[in-house]
């Protein structure tokens, strides 16, 4: 390997896990701030600042939109706000890392489902790590933070598809610059009146804070690091979120895990890089792109897609 191309591996690498970090460091502050709004005025807070710095920076007025392709984006942002505030209404139920390994399971179900041979019995592994981030036979887990929690991993799966549907009838930031808007409105309609009269101009600065936090300076840094990375490797690095997300929450939030859920997260963890790695070439090579080169299909590499950081 040559040394500019290993410096950028090592770049990408680097944006990878700081993109990561940035998602978990901003949930952790949102927990936080939930005291305050609650879970859906904070998920509601950062989707409506995340709409507006999109709005601001792809312009979608400038675009033509199909109108199947207007739809797709319009489901794409029914289906953030949908992951957003579910996950949300989780995270304040649930530890952050069991939280995060219960809705990598959705992203982890469209690489299996699009996955061929073997990829499929990874499905296996990641199930039996369920039961143990959930401890069924304590009942001390909250049932309800578990149904959010899968809530939110449904609406991921169906973000990633929508988002290659998206992504393969318009380019850049423009899909985005409808589906954001969208998942602002879906979310001020649901969750809205409640936080009104809670709002102060302070709470609206954090709540740019968090957005930059989360999704945008994430989601920049994942573009980033696919140009610099093979499919695969970028799986396998973002496989790794589940343990981000338990550092931080252990670091930050100081939520100690229970040894079960650190069984549990682990076989999450190895089912996403397994389900990554069985993905890849037949001799090691980099998953393919589409036919326009911009990214390889769901079931080629986990996560491949990046989620706006719920």
């Amino acid at each position: 390997m040559s040394s500019n191309k290993f410096d950028g591996v090592r770049a990408g690498t680097a944006m990878a896990v700081a993109a990561m970090c940035c998602v978990q460091l901003g949930l952790a502050a949102s927990i936080s701030l939930a005291d305050q709004l609650g879970p859906e005025g904070v998920a509601w807070l950062r989707l409506v600042w995340a709409a507006v710095i999109i709005l601001a920076v792809s312009r979608p007025w400038r675009t033509s939109f199909s109108p199947a392709t207007l739809r797709t984006c319009v489901l794409l942002g029914i289906a953030t706000a949908g992951m957003t505030m579910l996950f949300m209404a989780a995270v304040v139920r649930l530890p952050l890392g069991t939280t995060s390994a219960l809705e990598f399971l959705g992203p982890l179900g469209v690489a299996v489902t699009r996955g061929r041979g073997t990829a499929r019995w990874w499905a296996l592994v990641a199930a039996t790590g369920v039961p143990a981030l959930t401890e069924p036979w304590q009942g001390g887990t909250d049932s309800l933070g578990v149904l959010f929690a899968l809530g939110a991993a449904t609406c991921w799966a169906a973000y990633i598809v929508l988002t290659q549907r998206a992504g393969d009838a318009v380019a850049g930031l423009q899909a985005l610059g409808i589906s954001m808007p969208v998942a602002a409105v879906v979310s001020t309609i649901t969750a809205g009146p409640s936080v009104f009269s809670h709002l102060s101009w302070q709470l609206l600065l954090v709540g740019a804070g968090l957005a930059l936090l989360l999704p945008v300076i994430p989601f920049s840094l994942e573009l980033l690091a696919l140009r610099r990375l093979p499919a695969s490797a970028f799986g396998i690095l973002m496989s790794l979120e589940p343990a981000i997300a338990l550092t931080i929450g252990l670091s930050v939030l100081g939520q100690i895990p229970r040894v079960s859920a650190l069984v549990g997260i682990l076989l999450v963890i190895v089912a996403g890089i397994g389900v990554t790695v069985q993905a890849d070439g037949p001799r090691g090579h980099p998953a393919r792109g589409n036919a326009k080169g911009s990214k390889p299909a769901a079931g080629e590499s986990l996560a491949i897609v990046p989620g706006p950081g719920a």
